[in-house]
Parts: structure tokens; C-alpha cells; sequence
């Protein structure tokens, strides 16, 4: 079968040389028919040339596009370039090509997505936030799939032409996440441990610690938003329904036990449109998962 490893790049011109390296040695000690296809997203270092020179299919983007939609590049090229297998890893030599077979092996054994899992391996270093915030990602789809994922977030990860043909990626933001929900749905997915190991250089991804916790909670609310919906809007509902509920006990209490209620008509006012917005937005949630 024809396999092909993909690669996002931004400005790796010092690590993808040898990413590239490290996965022709692996062809050629293999035997494998093996392709590489690197998206150069926007760089301005020799990232493209580098690529060029190490014999892979080099796509463009003129400016940076972000790594959604440098998937969504790799996946188009993929398939017009014949692929069966797709094996999508990081150009900073973090993920290691000798174990890409690890993949390969679980897809040969029917699984449609292979995913490599850094929390179920090792991992050389990885800052606090991030390891944070992947593990309450991973904790997320979880819920959502019903299966247990501990590394959603993985840049290391194979699946077959059905998959890259029937599972289109919409999202700017989740698409690593929305991958896992959308094939979770209907294929058989895995995962297998794999060495993470640390960066040599700053992080193209995390500069500002708390730019990226910020980011990755409003990333955890889209998730839920487009993909538990019922559960996101009831939560949001829930609050004032239960504040205006609590009120409404209040007037009760008093009117049948403590000889009525006088005056507080704001305060009867605030409460029912507390009830009312807190029914509207759980509506919105009952209307959303219908649509789904």
C-alpha cells in the first residue's frame, strides 16, 4: 500500500533536515513505498528548499494559514498523490519516524486511526501548562467518544484514505480533537506509546504560557459547544434557572409560612427573568443537539 508521511512546517529549517532524513532511512530500510508531502505554512527561512532538497512534495501556503488548515493541504495532497496510509507527524524532531511501524502495525490490524500517545510513552520535557492543558483536553473527548484517550492532542498520528475521504475537517482551532470525535463515530481508533522528546529551541507553539491556557480553555468550550451541546447549554442554563428557582422557593416560603410577601418587585421581576433566560438557553441546547 502506498504510504505517505506528512508535515507541517513553520520556520524548521534547523529540524526538519533531519525529520527527513530519519523517515527516507526508514523507507529504504523497510522496503516500504513511501512518499513525503511537507506544507511549508508561511515560512521565511530555507524550510521550503530544505524539504525540496530532501526529495519531498513541497506545497506553499504564501502566508502562515495555521496548522488546521495546513492539515486540511496535507490531506488534499495525499489523496491526489495515491496515498492508503497517512502518517501526520511534527517537522521539530519531538515525535521520532523510527516509530512510525508502531502505527503502521495497528492500522494492518484493522484500526482506521492510530493515534501516538506521549502521557501512555515518554516524554523528555514538556512545559507544565501544556502537559495541563492536553491532559483536560484528552479528558474532554474522552467524555464525548466514550472512549478513554489520553493524548488528544498528539501531532503523531496515522489513518487510512477512508478516513482523510469521509471525515472532512471544518474547525480553525480543534482539528486535532475533531478528527479523534468524527472517526471515534464510526471507526475503530487507538492508541499506542510513543517517545516525546524535548525541543531543541523556543516552541513555535507556546511563547506566552498564559496566552496558551487562555486559548486552550475557549478551545475546550468550542469543543463542547459543537459537540455536546445539551451538556454546554444546560450547564450555562442551569445557573440562572437555579438562581431564579432558589428566589422563587424564597417568595413560596415566606408567602405560605411567614403571612406573605410585601414589596420585592424587582426583586419577583429579576427572578422570573432569570427562569426565563435560563430556559431559553437550555432550549437552544435541546434545539442544537437535535441538529447534530
Amino acid at each position: 500500500m502506498r504510504l505517505i508521511v506528512t508535515i507541517p512546517a513553520h520556520n524548521e529549517e534547523f529540524t526538519l533536515g533531519n525529520v527527513l532524513d530519519s523517515i527516507n532511512t526508514l523507507f529504504k530500510s523497510n522496503n516500504l513505498d513511501g512518499k513525503i508531502v511537507v506544507v511549508d505554512d508561511g515560512s521565511t527561512d530555507k524550510t521550503a528548499q530544505i524539504a525540496s532538497s530532501k526529495g519531498a512534495v513541497v506545497l506553499s501556503h504564501p502566508v502562515k494559514l495555521g496548522l488546521a488548515e495546513a492539515f486540511r493541504t496535507e490531506i488534499k495532497t495525499c489523496l491526489e498523490h495515491g496515498a492508503d496510509i497517512i502518517i501526520h507527524i511534527d517537522a521539530d524532531g519531538q515525535y521520532l519516524p523510527a516509530e512510525i511501524p508502531k502505527l503502521l502495525d495497528e492500522i494492518e490490524k484493522g484500526y482506521s486511526l492510530v493515534l501516538g500517545s506521549r502521557f501512555l510513552g515518554t516524554i523528555e520535557h514538556m512545559p507544565l501548562t501544556k502537559r495541563v492543558g492536553n491532559k483536560l483536553f484528552s479528558k474532554v473527548i474522552s467524555n464525548i467518544t466514550g472512549l478513554t484517550i489520553t493524548d488528544a492532542q498528539t501531532g503523531f498520528r496515522a489513518f487510512t484514505r477512508e478516513v482523510a475521504e469521509k471525515i472532512p475537517i471544518i474547525s480553525t482551532h480543534t482539528y486535532t480533537q475533531e478528527q479523534v470525535i468524527k472517526c471515534a463515530r464510526i471507526y475503530k481508533v487507538k492508541e499506542v506509546p510513543v517517545h516525546f522528546a524535548k525541543r531543541e529551541g523556543k516552541s513555535r507553539l507556546i511563547r506566552n504560557p498564559f496566552e496558551y491556557a487562555v486559548k486552550a480553555w475557549i478551545t475546550l468550550f468550542r469543543i463542547y459547544r459543537d459537540y455536546k451541546p445539551l451538556s454546554f447549554f444546560g450547564m450555562i442554563g442551569g445557573i440562572p434557572l437555579l438562581v431564579g428557582s432558589l428566589i422563587g422557593v424564597w417568595f413560596s416560603y415566606n408567602h405560605f409560612f411567614m403571612g406573605g410577601v410585601k414589596g420585592h418587585l424587582l426583586l419577583s421581576i429579576f427572578m422570573m427573568l432569570l427562569v426565563l433566560v435560563g430556559i431559553q438557553i437550555i432550549l437552544f441546547g435541546f434545539l442544537a443537539d437535535m441538529k447534530r
